[in-house]
């Protein structure tokens, strides 16, 4: 089972090395916007999801949430700590 941390480091490493064929790399050579884009995308789907298709749906769509604002925390170089600092 993956935790924010360890999610974290994953998608760090792949970004470091430029991983082909990486969902995470593509997300981030289409930059800010295009990740804002998907974070905005997520989060309205997990509000729809809360509202009407229940807790394991709700789930999956908070995960993705997850996925992308840390993609958006690598993009912008802001760290685990930056996130924990400001909780």
């Amino acid at each position: 089972m993956k935790t924010f941390e360890s999610l974290f480091a994953e998608l760090s490493e792949k970004a470091d090395t430029k991983q082909a064929g990486s969902l995470t790399v593509d997300e981030l050579n289409k930059g800010t916007h295009f990740i804002g884009k998907k974070i905005v995308e997520e989060a309205s789907e997990t509000w729809i999801a809360a509202e009407y298709e229940g807790a394991d749906r709700t789930a999956e769509e908070m995960s993705q949430l997850i996925y992308h604002l840390q993609v958006m925390m690598i993009d912008r170089g802001i760290t685990l700590e930056d996130i924990y600092r400001n909780l």
